[in-house]
Formats: structure tokens, sequence, C-alpha cells
């Protein structure tokens, strides 16, 4: 059931129309992400998730953010092994989510935001394939910028760039 709640969610995130104007509402983007781990640490119970976020504000839609950044969690809770890390950081407008799985193959990198794309390696497991570009929309909108890299020892870092301040009204 929550498979299926997570794609329809997906499904109308995606479907809201390009040229439409995006909800923005001053957001505190450190509680979202707050939220966003907690809801992440339900669904990987044999990991250890942390996060060290300082304050940050940006103008957006709060539900879109935190499907975003759920879906960023999402993906490192899948990817990460049997107890293994997941570390979520926000600092000066920077989000991060690291984990420690098998990263992702370089030729695969450039195709990981592309809609119902999947990595052939990441076929057997659950998802749809729209969770990252989800998060590429949802950044762009509010013009930040993601990418996916190599983490150093192993597994994926995803960087979340979003303009705002740390401080609301700045």
């Amino acid at each position: 059931m929550r498979e299926l709640s997570s794609l329809v969610g997906d499904l109308l995130e995606l479907a809201r129309p390009a040229d439409t104007e995006p909800v923005r509402e001053t957001v505190a983007l450190h509680e979202v992400l707050d939220r966003a781990v907690e809801r992440a640490r339900l669904r990987g119970p044999g990991l250890t998730i942390t996060c060290d976020a300082r304050p940050w504000h940006v103008h957006g839609d709060p539900a879109s953010l935190e499907r975003a950044i759920v879906n960023l969690l999402d993906n490192a809770v899948k990817f990460s092994p049997p107890g293994g890390t997941v570390t979520a950081g926000l600092h000066d407008g920077e989000l991060t989510v690291r984990d420690h799985g098998p990263g992702i193959p370089a030729a695969d990198l450039p195709h990981v935001f592309e809609r119902f794309w999947r990595s052939p390696s990441a076929r057997s497991l659950p998802g749809s394939g729209l969770g990252l570009s989800i998060v590429a929309r949802v950044v762009a909108e509010y013009g930040g910028s993601v990418a996916l890299e190599p983490a150093p020892g192993g597994g994926t870092l995803a960087r979340v760039h979003l303009p705002g301040t740390p401080a609301p009204g700045d």
C-alpha cells in the first residue's frame, strides 16, 4: 500500500503543469529535512540515519520540498547495506545525503534524473524510476541545482543547492 501511495504521489507531482507558477512561501528547510529524516528512519529500521542541519529558509512549497528530500533519503535507504549508515546535512544552503551502498556506475550518472529510468542493477528493487526526476524538477522550480556523485570511500553523495537565507526574511 505504501508503494502504491508513493507512486500516486509521484505521478501527481509530475502531472502538475510545468508552466504553472509553483507555490512560494517561506519554508524552514531544516525543519523539512528533520521530518524527512524521521520518515526515512521508519523505512530503514536497521540503518543508522544521522542529520546535522543548520537553519536555512527558502521560498517554496513545503510539501514539494519534503517529497524531494524524502525521495533522496529513500534512495539512500534503499541502497544502503544492512546495518549501514545514511547521513544528511544542511549547511549554508547545501543539502547533502550520503549513503555507503554500491554507488552509481559512471555510465549511469547522466541518466539518473530521467523519468522512469532505472539502473540495470536497481531494476529488481522497489521503485518507479520517478523519484530523482521529481527531485530535479522541484529543485529547478526553486532556482536550485542537484547532482549525484561518487562518495569518498564508496556509496553516493547527493548535493542539492537551494537559494535562501539562514534566517527568515533576510
